[in-house]
């Protein structure tokens, strides 16, 4: 970002997502200052670079978050939306390298640049460089992928980092043999906390909605919407509550037996379930399960 002038004799710029100053006359001018000058403090230059840094971090947790839930929802997204968002810096960090998939289901490439002509290209499992125009692509739950350990294996060959977490994002299966009218796990059930308010301010801060007493989240599987849901306790509970039961519920509400609980809304309500049992109070010498 260009430099501005502000007050008299110095320069400010965004540098890192902070406001920074520099010198702009006599033998330090150019030189980066340590610290913001206290004359500067309050200047309407520096006001001003201070909200369009708060924006930008709005933003870039927008578009990570906007990228997480294509992945999760298995959602199609038009080649051309991502030509458009590409040059955008913050669009292209939550999007670079992550697994797409094109016309051909099998195979799967991690997305390295997006042209304006709506071409996209990728570094597929045999690390060519390789180019796509499809009209849509997904960005697939790993939990769809085949041979996901080879997939790992590969990007950390290449020395891939994703911003939105995917190829790396814990993952549990569905086990056969479940009872065809169950329609609750509790794997995760009795995690104890100090009370409700700490529980609930847990699935809030990894990003889950807490409605009345369950801690949610909405799953778009097998071209359905699915919500999984924990047991929190009743809302405005003080004493010490525990987690409760997971289950899976379809939009109008109903229980949805775990038979046909899709994989996508299978994994994402276990990693919620054990997210929020992992913060649980462990008492010393007691059960650290």
């Amino acid at each position: 970002m260009a430099w501005l002038a502000a007050g008299e004799g110095y320069e400010i710029a965004l540098v890192e997502g902070k406001v920074a100053a520099r010198s702009a006359t006599g033998r330090t001018a150019g030189r980066q200052l340590k610290t913001l000058p206290k004359a500067l403090r309050d200047h309407p230059e520096v006001d001003r670079l201070r909200r369009l840094a708060e924006w930008l971090d709005r933003h870039e947790a927008a578009c990570i978050a906007q990228v997480d839930t294509w992945m999760v929802s298995s959602l199609p997204v038009p080649t051309a939306l991502l030509a458009r968002v590409w040059p955008d810096e913050a669009w292209q960090s939550a999007l670079r390298d992550t697994a797409v998939v094109g016309d051909d289901p099998d195979e799967v490439g991690f997305l390295r640049d997006a042209t304006a002509a709506g071409e996209l290209k990728v570094v597929n499992l045999d690390g060519e460089t390789v180019r796509l125009s499809p009209r849509t692509v997904t960005l697939p739950h790993p939990v769809l992928l085949p041979d996901l350990d080879d997939v790992r294996d590969f990007a950390a060959e290449l020395g891939i980092v994703q911003r939105v977490e995917q190829i790396h994002r814990p993952t549990w299966e569905k086990p056969e043999g479940l009872a065809a009218t169950a329609t609750e796990v509790r794997d995760y059930a009795g995690g104890v906390f100090a009370s409700r308010f700490g529980l609930a301010a847990r699935a809030t801060g990894l990003g889950y909605r807490v409605s009345g007493g369950y801690a949610t989240c909405k799953v778009r599987d097998t071209g359905r919407s699915t919500e999984a849901a924990v047991w929190i306790g009743e809302p405005y509970y003080e004493d010490e509550t525990s987690t409760g039961a997971l289950s899976w519920h379809d939009e109008n509400g109903r229980a949805v037996r775990l038979t046909e609980v899709g994989p996508v809304a299978w994994s994402e309500g276990m990693r919620m379930a054990a997210a929020l049992y992992a913060g649980r109070k462990i008492e010393e010498g007691g059960d650290a399960r």
